[in-house]
């Protein structure tokens, strides 16, 4: 069965340009290295009445959005081997990404790996 990284942020509003910008170049190098898809979503349709809702979940403040992003592998094993690869990859220090500021709070932002149970 797949395995998936998935990741839950709270972004300023401002610096959604700066995200995208640095998830279209985290994209590109996951792809290159093996991973089988990868996407980020932004929040459009959160309110719940039955369940907690991801703003909730994560204290969203009024001048923030939810994104929620995923990386596909074959295995975990799979998905070590790839993010060793990107972490050693150049452009993660010297390239695009080096020096830039994060364009969201890491201590808020939700992660884990994921064994798939229903895979269609």
């Amino acid at each position: 069965m797949r395995y998936v990284d998935a990741f839950l942020i709270p972004i300023p509003k401002k610096n959604l340009k700066a995200y995208k910008k640095m998830a279209q170049l985290g994209g590109k190098l996951w792809k290159k290295y093996g991973a089988l898809e990868y996407m980020e979503c932004v929040g459009d349709d959160l309110a719940s009445k039955w369940s907690a809702t991801f703003p909730k979940t994560i204290k969203v403040k009024p001048d923030e959005i939810v994104i929620v992003s995923f990386i596909v592998f074959k295995s975990r094993k799979h998905r070590d081997a790839v993010n060793a690869k990107v972490m050693k990859d150049p452009s993660m220090s010297e390239g695009a990404m080096k020096d830039k500021p994060m364009p969201f709070d890491m201590k808020r932002m939700a992660y884990g790996g994921f064994e798939s149970m229903v895979d269609m």
